[in-house]
This record gives C-alpha cells, sequence and structure tokens, in this order.
C-alpha cells in the first residue's frame, strides 16, 4: 500500500503556511495558527478523522482573515493531495455527531468534483477568538480546496461554540470513513473508471 502523505508549503506576502498529513495515522496533531479557537477545531479535526496532522501558520501581515483563508486552503490542498488517484477508497460516507444539546451532520463524497453546503447556525458575531465570518470562510475554503462534495449542517443547538464543535466532529468522522481504504474496492470508486 502507498504511504498516503503530504506537505505542503504555501508563502504569500500575508502568510506562511506549512501542513504535513497522514491520512492513515493515529489522530496525532499539532496545530499553531495563533487563533486558540481554530487550533482547537483544527485539533478535533485530526483526532476524530484519525489523521496524523501538523500545521505552522504564521501571518505576515496581521490580518486574522488572511491567516484563517490561507490555513484552510493548504490544508484542503494537502488532504487532497494524500489522498492521490483515490484508488481504492470506500469514497462515500456520513456522520452525525452530537455535542451536548447541538447536533450536526456530514454527508462526503471524495468525488473530485468540488461543491459545498454549509450551514453552522452560528447567531454570535463571534466566537471566542474568531469572528463568524471567518469561521464560515475557513470551512468554505478547506471544502473548495479539498476538491470533495461536502454537505455540512447544524441540525439544531444553542450554543454557538458547540454547534460549531459538532460540526467539525461530524465532518472528521464522515471524512475518516470516506478516506478509509476498502478492501473489496479494486481500483477508482467510481462506473467511469475516473474521479
Amino acid at each position: 500500500m502507498t504511504q498516503r502523505k503530504a506537505s505542503i508549503k504555501r508563502t504569500t506576502k500575508e502568510t506562511f503556511i506549512q501542513v504535513t498529513v497522514n491520512l492513515d495515522g493515529t489522530g496525532k496533531t499539532s496545530i499553531k495558527t495563533g487563533i486558540n479557537f481554530l487550533d482547537h477545531l483544527i485539533v478535533s479535526f485530526g483526532k476524530h478523522s484519525m489523521m496524523d496532522l501538523k500545521i505552522d501558520a504564521k501571518s505576515n501581515d496581521g490580518i486574522d482573515h488572511h491567516l484563517v483563508e490561507d490555513t484552510a486552503i493548504s490544508l484542503g490542498m494537502t488532504i487532497d493531495k494524500a489522498l492521490g488517484t483515490r484508488s481504492g477508497i470506500t469514497r462515500f460516507s456520513y456522520a452525525s455527531v452530537p455535542m451536548d444539546e447541538s447536533l450536526a451532520e456530514a454527508s462526503i463524497d471524495l468525488v473530485k468534483r468540488p461543491f459545498w453546503k454549509l450551514i453552522l447556525s452560528v447567531k454570535r458575531d463571534k466566537i471566542e477568538d474568531i469572528s463568524k465570518e471567518d469561521l464560515e470562510h475557513f470551512f468554505q475554503s478547506l471544502f473548495q480546496n479539498l476538491n470533495s462534495c461536502i454537505h455540512l449542517t447544524v441540525k439544531y443547538g444553542e450554543n454557538d461554540h458547540h454547534k460549531v464543535e459538532a460540526a467539525i466532529k461530524s465532518l472528521a468522522v464522515a471524512f475518516r470513513s470516506a478516506s478509509s481504504l476498502d478492501k473489496k474496492q479494486k481500483g477508482i470508486p467510481s462506473t467511469k473508471g475516473s474521479m
């Protein structure tokens, strides 16, 4: 079996981002973006998807929006690269994950056609140290660069922190299953023979 690992360095005038991923890891993470709640979400994503994940992200211009966006772009690109041709994967999956009073559902098709639908149902303008706008943009940028079809919905909840945490965990659990290798699957999991 080919190792499903990848690394990317992304340097712009705005940010420096370095991401390393091992899809067949144990959920070991080292995340440093300087935005505490973003770090917390990415650690949860790595832990519950069981991928080893290392991110070192630095802002060159002091603008959080650029750091959030470039971190998400780099993470999505690195996972896409680690998936390779996507031969032998399960491809489809879904997960429903509660976080206290909140419930989130994720459905994933790891086909190489980007489409996403995101409903976080966040009410507050800010959660911990990240704005609602940047939080939503993180998910959007991640999905676009994962090169997959993803639907992520917070079904209900009262606490915005819990809603977003349920969302990232449901995404992680669904991704873990969809990206897992299927012993019965020979080659590309598509009737077209191509993703």
